[in-house]
């Protein structure tokens, strides 16, 4: 622990920005993982609960959806199940507007992390800059023109540390935005076959029937 403290002050200034970006970065991480892992652990089993059960009480398939409200997948279904006997163009609208509203909400934390990958590098950059001023400030020889390397090794120690922990951070935050961006990118295909076959379940069981029942006969005609 206390070399670990040790290179952290040998890093400089830069370290301290660096330090706050890395809590940053942690903190979303682990939320975004926790969101993915129950969304995607939990999902199939509330979709085919929910599809199940629309095909005989709508209602019912309402409150499977309303208790499933914590994860994407619930809040998705549940908006077009709320709805009192709607149009096929209004039920279809309204799964439309769910998956939009949860596709935005799965991408919370897209934009911190990106702004990782482009800052982190910079505050790399700034350190080393500021490693290599002292190195050469320090960069001195006595009268014998003999170069004095310990005034010399502390700039270039704060250059590779800060330049080290700053493409590290970097690099991190980018494999963690590739894979939320992917597991993303999966759920929109995902989404979008629930709400297709929850708008057929609806039409078939429910909208259908009604249309056919209002039809005039030929008894009628």
């Amino acid at each position: 622990m206390t070399q670990a403290y040790d290179t952290f002050l040998a890093g400089g200034l830069v370290m301290w920005p660096l330090l706050g970006l890395s809590i940053i970065t942690l903190v979303c991480i682990l939320k975004r993982s926790w969101f993915w892992f129950k969304l995607v652990i939990q999902e199939k089993q509330v979709v085919r609960e929910v599809l199940t059960t629309a095909k005989v009480d709508l209602k019912k398939a309402e409150q499977i959806a309303e208790s499933a409200q914590t994860l994407a997948i619930g809040r998705f279904l549940v908006e077009p199940l709320r709805l009192k006997k709607p149009s096929a163009e209004t039920f279809h609208l309204a799964i439309k507007a769910a998956c939009d509203k949860e596709f935005v909400e799965m991408g919370k934390g897209d934009i911190l992390l990106k702004s990782v990958v482009a800052i982190a590098p910079l505050l790399g950059i700034l350190g080393t800059a500021e490693g290599l001023v002292t190195t050469f400030t320090n960069f001195k020889t006595n009268s014998f023109n003999i170069t004095d390397f310990s005034r010399v090794t502390p700039g270039l120690t704060q250059a590779v540390i800060t330049s080290t922990t700053a493409l590290t951070l970097a690099v991190f935050a980018f494999i963690f935005f590739r894979i939320f961006l992917s597991l993303r990118l999966q759920q929109m295909g995902f989404f979008s076959q629930v709400g297709n076959d929850l708008e057929l379940i609806y039409l078939q069981c429910w909208h259908e029937p009604s249309t056919k029942a209002s039809a005039p006969t030929n008894n009628d005609q």
